[in-house]
């Protein structure tokens, strides 16, 4: 097999080479969380030393079904809508929703930065429903692209952690006066963990994760319709049940627990007015 090298991608771009690995070797598994063929393709198609994050975890492919589900649900009543992938990395989620049966009529917009998007360009098949755009997702001209008449759904999976957090109020605002009706979905990591990656968060004695400005308890989240001109209504996703720990982490019963409540990562839903 042919392979590229990935130590093209620095700095926050190479994060998506992080949750490839954990995805990738999830999927691997006969007992994995998730199923996704092109994760494995692309993480054997890429030259990297992956041992250097650490050893791999459910947490992305876990992170993953639940974007998969909200979409789902949302194709089941807007099936020729446009989803909007902002800084989409080396996600595969088109194809899984594909294989679900659910993208025959959308239009996927596929946004990242011009390293990143010349990876997917190598690695992963040209689709007619796929519309590309090497930019940043704070850069807004991808909106005057989308197709907005049958519905949006937009994605930040694994972004608005690294952004400022006044770059992350002022997106979300953009994006609901811009797309009035429209979904969007991202997931958050809480403050005090914000407040380590600033100091230096150590995945293993060789990489260190990039600094993540933003967090968000879910209290917070579920508050952003008073804080956010434009969002209608708000929802938190529970986290999908996985093995071990992990089956652990997503019993209701511990999320009634005033402290784990405060202190866990969380995926919001916010509906635009």
């Amino acid at each position: 097999m042919t392979t590229i090298d990935g130590n093209a991608l620095k700095g926050v771009s190479a994060t998506t080479l992080w949750t490839l690995h954990n995805r990738a070797t999830e999927a691997k598994r006969s007992d994995g969380v998730i199923r996704d063929p092109w994760a494995v393709v692309l993480f054997d198609s890429i030259d990297y030393d992956y041992r250097k994050f650490g050893k791999p975890n459910q947490s992305h492919g876990l992170r993953a079904r639940a974007f998969d589900a909200e979409m789902l649900r949302f194709l089941a009543d807007h099936p020729k809508s446009s989803v909007v992938a902002l800084a989409e990395g080396l996600q595969t989620s088109f194809w899984r929703i594909d294989a679900a049966g659910a993208a025959g009529e959308l239009i996927w917009y596929s946004i990242d930065l011009p390293p990143v998007m010349a990876l997917r360009e190598q690695l992963l098949p040209d689709d007619a429903r796929i519309v590309k755009l090497a930019q940043s997702a704070l850069d807004r001209s991808w909106m005057d692209r989308v197709d907005a008449s049958n519905g949006v759904f937009i994605t930040a999976e694994g972004l608005l952690m690294y952004l400022d957090p006044d770059d992350v109020m002022t997106l979300i605002a953009d994006c609901a006066a811009r797309f009035p009706g429209a979904t969007m979905m991202f997931d958050s990591i809480p403050p005090w963990l914000s407040r380590r990656t600033l100091k230096g968060l150590k995945l293993s004695d060789r990489y260190v994760a990039p600094p993540m400005p933003f967090g968000l308890t879910v209290d917070d989240a579920l508050a952003l319709p008073r804080r956010v001109p434009g969002v209608r209504a708000v929802r938190d996703i529970p986290m999908p049940a996985g093995r071990g720990f992990f089956k652990l982490a997503a019993w209701p019963a511990l999320d009634r627990i005033g402290p784990l409540h405060r202190i866990r990562p969380s995926f919001t839903v916010l509906e635009f007015e």
